[in-house]
């Protein structure tokens, strides 16, 4: 039962991110994604607008503020770097792109990207890939010029793109959609609690099958390569190797407890960089013994080192 929720999920994903149009299935057209279409980034980041869930939820957002999730598309600005570099040598380069120049940019080319740094980008328009791009070209031209004032105003706009609250409480809270249902657009999910939410624009809060499961996590982080796209990519595939090395194995862990509850750093969700996960990953231990080696005529001091690695987490490392 649990392999097929994870095949059905890899299909759902696929539709998601390929932008199935409204009246797919039965409550699709009470979603977000079945809005008309953003036509800007300011419309998009104003759909997906969490900044209300701040007045009770003071301390998951500031966890989540200080996590990469916070600036999926502009990271330190390496991120938004490789969105322009998988432009000028992929898409500019391959023939059957029909990729000329950033006027040519469409949803559909950044979703190698962006199926996991902006999912949400499905719900937008041409124009907006087109502005993200013309954004992240700005920000490069500041930098560049030395114009930190510039730079800075770019960079907040590529950071208001982002897995934000309702991303994972909302949009991708529920991966069987025929099974458990759309996720309402009136509606945050949870992993408890159905009724009524003291919210203006989501007046509800019902139980997601998955947000204390991993599949949750693999929807992004997940199997690899995404061969649904029409050019398919390779990225992360810490889900995979969780569901084909750890869990065979007897692991039990879910991504949410070693990531969040484990660590102690609940939204704020790290991986290698962060100590506290690092520490707990890989554990190592080194033995050493002294010896005095003869070459010939002459005695030289020597050493041994036997350094064993073991990996302690839930997949393969380095990972994304």
């Amino acid at each position: 039962m649990k392999a097929n929720r994870i095949l059905l999920a890899m299909v759902l994903c696929a539709a998601t991110a390929a932008g199935a149009a409204p009246g797919a299935g039965v409550g699709r057209d009470q979603t977000l994604a079945a809005l008309p279409k953003a036509n800007s980034i300011a419309e998009l980041v104003a759909r997906y607008d969490s900044r209300s869930c701040i007045e009770c939820h003071q301390e998951a957002h500031d966890q989540w503020a200080e996590s990469v999730h916070a600036r999926s598309i502009f990271g330190n600005g390496r991120t938004a770097s490789t969105f322009r570099t998988a432009i000028t040598n992929g898409l500019l380069e391959w023939q059957a792109s029909g990729v000329k120049s950033v006027k040519d940019v469409r949803v559909e080319h950044l979703m190698g990207c962006a199926k996991c740094h902006l999912p949400q980008l499905a719900d937008a328009t041409d124009k907006v890939a087109q502005e993200i791009v013309l954004t992240i070209d700005a920000w490069r031209a500041a930098m560049s010029e030395d114009d930190e004032a510039a730079a800075e105003k770019y960079a907040d706009v590529l950071r208001s793109l982002n897995i934000n609250c309702l991303v994972c409480h909302n949009r991708n809270a529920i991966t069987h959609k025929w099974t458990d249902g759309y996720p309402r657009r009136d509606t945050v999910y949870g992993v408890a609690g159905n009724g009524e939410h003291p919210h203006d624009k989501f007046a509800r809060v019902a139980p997601s099958p998955i947000m204390g499961e991993s599949i949750l996590c693999g929807q992004c982080h997940g199997l690899g390569p995404n061969l649904e796209l029409e050019n398919p990519t390779q990225c992360a595939t810490g889900y995979g190797s969780y569901l084909f090395a750890y869990v065979p194995e007897g692991g039990t862990q879910t991504c949410q407890e070693c990531h969040m509850r484990d660590s102690k750093l609940g939204h704020n969700i790290q991986g290698p960089r962060s100590k506290a996960m690092s520490d707990n990953a890989v554990e190592m231990r080194v033995e050493a013994e002294a010896i005095v080696w003869r070459d010939v005529t002459t005695m030289r001091p020597k050493a041994t080192v036997k350094v064993e690695l073991t990996n302690r987490s839930g997949h393969g490392i380095p990972d994304g």
